[in-house]
């Protein structure tokens, strides 16, 4: 019996100690502090959120970064700011590029403004642009632990130029970006990270990477980890079975590290544009559902080889709790700034 009890414990402590990055992104906490909106401790206590995500058991802070926003909100300057306050709370940095002055993800990819079109200029000016961030952040004393070549890049980066119609320059444009970041004077060097959505569907993951490494540019020295997308509230096919199967594959065929760098789960959603997967209909639209659901993609992150770091997308957004999707809320805070007990489950995973 109490041999059976040790091996129970062991099993549970492996599984907290599997992943290595607890996260979230926070990249809109400056835009809302300035909007007026404050955070609040599950026991009322205001406190400012970097505060409240460590003592939630958050490690790491992922932020966006835009390239010339019209109103400087994600650019360089407002990320080594938002990262300086990060490293004064004990938190570690993940940085986001997004290579673009706006958002970018499966539907907009578009080149920065004033930047190259041609494929060799561009790939140069992409490679400094990295450089030159990447030394800014070392100049600022920060040190980050994840740094991503791109968001979401199913389609590509840098369109139309980076279109994966062309995966040469799909392949050139990626090399070029981590060739920065390594020729940069930051030290530590990051985890380089590629990232793309729909984490679940092992068909694309597995065609995008062949595709990508194929092409003779990039190679798989180039870049650590995998990161993926997983949302379950845009297509039925999204199933945690998937998922497993999926980053299992990935794991198994590249060696990479495998993070999940972007999820969600909703509080309510009255209305859902799609059907959620059938493995997770079980699961509440609710702060314990959030957390059940958490719960169990640590589990598969933990039984994948390699497999290390989740990612909560913007659990403090007030002014956007819907996040994009169909439902009404996703946060991790209620509105106008309190904390869910769900936030809590980094301390647990």
């Amino acid at each position: 019996m109490l041999v059976n009890i040790f091996l129970a414990l062991s099993s549970f402590t492996a599984v907290q100690a599997a992943l290595k990055y607890k996260g979230v992104d926070w990249s809109s906490v400056i835009v809302e502090e300035k909007a007026g909106i404050s955070y609040t401790t599950t026991s009322g206590t205001t406190e400012p959120l970097e505060k409240i995500l460590v003592e939630s058991g958050v490690n790491t802070v992922r932020q966006r970064v835009w390239v010339n926003p019209r109103d400087g909100n994600y650019n360089l300057d407002y990320n080594l700011k938002l990262a300086q306050r990060a490293k004064a709370a004990g938190l570690d940095v993940y940085v986001d590029f997004h290579y673009s002055d706006t958002w970018a993800d499966p539907g907009h990819q578009a080149i920065p403004s004033g930047w190259p079109t041609g494929i060799d200029d561009l790939a140069w000016k992409l490679y400094n642009y990295t450089l030159d961030s990447s030394n800014a952040f070392a100049a600022a004393g920060i040190s980050p632990t994840i740094i991503s070549i791109g968001n979401e890049i199913r389609p590509g980066l840098l369109l139309p130029t980076g279109s994966t119609r062309n995966f040469n320059n799909v392949a050139w444009l990626l090399h070029s970006a981590s060739a920065g970041i390594k020729d940069s004077k930051l030290s530590p060097q990051p985890r380089i990270m590629i990232h793309l959505d729909n984490g679940w569907d092992w068909n694309t993951q597995k065609n995008w990477y062949e595709s990508a490494l194929k092409a003779g540019p990039l190679t798989t020295s180039d870049f650590d980890m995998m990161g993926v997308s997983y949302y379950p509230f845009y297509n039925s096919g999204a199933t945690l079975s998937n998922l497993k199967t999926s980053l299992t594959n990935m794991a198994n065929e590249w060696g990479k590290e495998i993070v999940v760098a972007e999820i969600n789960w909703p509080t309510s959603c009255k209305s859902p544009a799609y059907s959620f997967p059938s493995d997770l209909k079980s699961i509440p639209f609710s702060a314990d559902g959030q957390t059940i659901f958490m719960k169990k993609v640590a589990d598969i992150l933990a039984g994948v080889k390699n497999g290390n770091g989740i990612f909560y997308w913007e659990p403090a957004w007030m002014d956007n709790q819907g996040l994009g999707s169909s439902c009404e809320s996703n946060t991790m805070f209620s509105w106008p700034g309190k904390e869910l007990p769900s936030l809590d489950v980094f301390n647990a995973i």
